[in-house]
């Protein structure tokens, strides 16, 4: 933490922290910040990924303008880093713009495709934006804890009231909603947002396109 962070910053991470962190998952749902998969996690993985993720709430010195709403975490990204759309080779890295540490077991950190498509165009502007996720818990598929699944329209519509609090405390200048499901979320909770096409299945591109639209149009400066 930023000896400067602002207090809305600090508001922010006590509220993710009380709803999230001691929450119960679902069947279904991995909770990042309370669960730990002994086959897959190193101990205590749980409380690395809840110090990634303050970190990556708290260490900066202003607040973000821009606020990216995207889907869940996947599973080789936030699922265990708890920092949204971020993998851990890349917290792992020193030239990345956010610092964390390793959950998994695995020898190597994982990397996730999306992760490093999203980074690769907003890295430079890290400190002007800050990304969440519309269901900030793994969705996976019975049986098969390293796949990803749709999140229900019931677990989007669970975690509209923590959407809608971090938006009140940040009160963005503008919101981006990566992928439908992120539209909707924020449509329920009253937010206006420009919709973005996720980056995965091949939308690496317009993703591209439409963050950089973003970006010009609110006249972000990089490293600023």
């Amino acid at each position: 933490m930023r000896p400067n962070t602002p207090d809305r910053l600090l508001r922010l991470e006590r509220l993710i922290a009380e709803v999230l962190f001691d929450q119960s998952p679902t069947d279904g749902l991995f909770n990042p910040y309370r669960q730990v998969d002994p086959d897959r996690d190193r101990p205590a993985a749980h409380k690395t990924r809840q110090e990634n993720l303050r970190r990556y709430l708290t260490d900066r010195s202003q607040v973000p303008r821009l606020f990216v709403l995207a889907e869940a975490p996947g599973p080789w990204g936030c699922r265990f880093t708890g920092v949204p759309i971020t993998s851990e080779e890349q917290l792992l890295d020193p030239d990345f713009p956010h610092s964390g540490q390793q959950a998994s077991l695995r020898h190597e950190p994982y990397k996730e495709y999306s992760a490093s498509i999203y980074w690769r165009v907003l890295a430079p502007y890290a400190l002007d934006v800050i990304t969440w996720n519309t269901v900030p818990f793994h969705p996976f598929k019975p049986g098969k804890p390293m796949s990803i699944r749709t999140p229900r329209a019931s677990e989007i519509k669970h975690f509209t009231p923590l959407l809608a609090g971090m938006l009140e405390v940040l009160k963005p200048e503008r919101i981006a909603a990566i992928g439908r499901k992120a539209e909707r979320a924020l449509g329920l909770v009253g937010a206006e947002a420009t919709y973005v096409r996720h980056p995965s299945q091949g939308g690496a591109l317009l993703f591209e396109e439409g963050m950089r639209t973003i970006i010009q149009e609110m006249g972000l400066v990089p490293g600023t």
